[in-house]
């Protein structure tokens, strides 16, 4: 197994060591799920950079690399939901009048998790074909905003842990951004599975 590959592979064990924390109850446990979260989302980038460096692309990358993505960034928005119910955002913002809660709603998650499904389905079946499909532009920048989204949301709920000045000075901006990238990634999510779906048609009506 070549390094890119490697790399891809633990991202898996932090998406499990991402969880454990998010599911644990210490002082800085909400801290630990926000580092863990970061290094994997840092995974994501140096395989595919490292990957197209040294000319290591293999269809084992081309097919993992998106899966553990996948695995990663749903695990995340799930986690989120049933974090937010049991405990809701520390932090609000304002805006034309009107205060706006940033968290994770369960019908966003569903979006997101069925958009996943069905790409990975087509993957799969494009796979038994022996056809390889790889990563598109409109995909990349759906996971870009949904990582800068889950990151922000992680934040948001760490800075709680964290000395009162830096606190403060995330939550200045944070549940703001927050908001804002949850709904840019509901759009491109649902944007790019659509435009992913239409585009490999041919893969799916042939056998239907």
């Amino acid at each position: 197994m070549n390094l890119p590959n490697k790399i891809t592979v633990s991202r898996f064990f932090l998406t499990a060591a991402f969880l454990w924390a998010m599911f644990s109850r210490s002082p800085v446990n909400d801290t630990l799920a926000l580092v863990f979260f970061s290094l994997a989302a840092l995974s994501d980038f140096l395989d595919g950079k490292i990957a197209r460096s040294r000319n290591l692309i293999t269809n084992f990358g081309a097919l993992m690399d998106p899966l553990a993505d996948k695995v990663m960034t749903c695990s995340a928005f799930i986690a989120l939901v049933e974090r937010h119910v049991l405990t809701p955002p520390p932090a609000v913002f304002e805006l034309a009048g009107k205060s706006f809660l940033p968290k994770v709603e369960a019908w966003m998650v569903v979006i997101i998790v069925a958009r996943e499904l069905a790409i990975t389905g087509l993957r799969l079946l494009a796979a038994s074909k022996s056809v390889v499909l790889a990563a598109e532009r409109y995909g990349k920048h759906k996971t870009i905003s949904q990582m800068a989204a889950i990151t922000a949301l992680l934040v948001m709920d760490a800075s709680v842990e964290w000395w009162p000045w830096l606190r403060d000075f995330f939550r200045l901006w944070t549940p703001m951004f927050a908001f804002v990238m949850l709904w840019v990634t509901v759009l491109l999510t649902s944007t790019s599975g659509l435009l992913y779906l239409w585009r490999n048609r041919s893969m799916y009506l042939s056998d239907m």
